[in-house]
């Protein structure tokens, strides 16, 4: 249990660096990281971060599967969480 929590806090802070990150590289016209692996990130558990770096950088807030999709990631997360400790 306690390395589930570890990777979790880890992907998270990974999750938040990374849209803050591209949220950088874009006012400044460079390299970006690809939208696939900013979701991807929320996907393998970094949710929380990622939506924590949507609204702190204010990045892909206008893309609807952004401001649709992470939390969607999440909820579904929660529930997938919820069976697998309550069976």
């Amino acid at each position: 249990m306690d390395f589930i929590i570890i990777y979790l806090i880890i992907i998270n802070i990974i999750a938040f660096l990374a849209y803050g990150l591209d949220k950088w590289k874009a006012k400044r016209g460079s390299w970006r990281i690809p939208e696939k692996t900013l979701l991807l990130l929320a996907v393998f558990g970094g949710s929380i971060g990622a939506f924590a770096g949507m609204r702190v950088f204010h990045h892909k807030t206008q893309k609807a599967k952004f401001f649709l999709g992470v939390p969607i990631i999440f909820v579904l997360q929660i529930i997938i969480i919820y069976f697998l400790f309550n069976r």
